[in-house]
């Protein structure tokens, strides 16, 4: 995951903890009330309590466990989309990156994944990231996720479909770039990768960027320029 610069929203953060571990979700709840930006607004112990708990709380982004005992983080991330046009981002949260778990929870819908023992300072920020629109990924671990799958061939023809440009944006965003960096490497405005983020994702069928570049890879993109 690339973490230079800052991630900006514009306000105060609100996040729901979802872990099966009574210890971890106390140690995310200690480390994220440390910072001004993030407020965590609730906790669940199972996948089964998120939909009930999102209505109530109305969080920003959900912290979800992959790995829980009735309803798992996949079917929960599953449910969140199914049940609201503009459902919180979720971030998996998982002791293994290369967990299949953690494969299946981003074609769910997932906005990317961080490691339960990652530093207080990058979980911080991976949280300020999805709430501003991006996304937290680690284009080699997602590469390694694909790979043995078969390429799919509607993967390839949407890739195919893209322009010159959106494929570029594509490529950028496949490397674990956010939009500003993206703006950076190309000399645009912010506003222009945006635009072009958006055409990406309506062109592909994607839900999210996560799921695009998921897309990429299954279409046979290769992380790296």
């Amino acid at each position: 995951m690339t973490t230079e610069g800052a991630a900006t929203v514009g306000h105060t953060v609100r996040v729901l903890v979802v872990d099966d571990e009574e210890l971890t979700r106390t140690g995310l709840r200690t480390l994220l009330s440390a910072k001004p930006d993030l407020t965590v607004v609730g906790e669940a112990a199972d996948g089964s309590e998120v939909p009930s708990l999102v209505a109530e709380l109305r969080p920003d982004v959900v912290l979800m466990d992959v790995r829980m005992p009735i309803v798992n983080g996949i079917e929960a991330t599953r449910r969140l989309r199914a049940a609201s046009a503009e459902p919180p981002k979720v971030i998996v949260i998982t002791t293994f990156e290369n967990d299949e778990y953690v494969y299946d929870a981003l074609e769910a819908g997932a906005s990317g994944f961080i490691r339960k023992r990652a530093p207080a300072q990058q979980i911080a920020h991976a949280i300020r990231l999805v709430a501003s629109g991006d996304s937290v990924l680690f284009p080699e671990a997602v590469a390694r996720l694909t790979t043995g799958r078969p390429p799919r061939r509607e993967a390839a023809a949407r890739v195919a479909a893209l322009t010159r440009r959106e494929a570029e944006i594509l490529q950028l965003m496949a490397e674990g770039l956010t939009n500003q960096q993206i703006a950076e490497v190309l000399t645009v405005s912010l506003e222009t990768v945006k635009t072009h983020v958006g055409n990406v994702l309506t062109k592909l069928g994607a839900g999210n960027r996560t799921q695009a570049v998921i897309l990429a890879f299954e279409a046979g993109l290769a992380p790296g320029r």
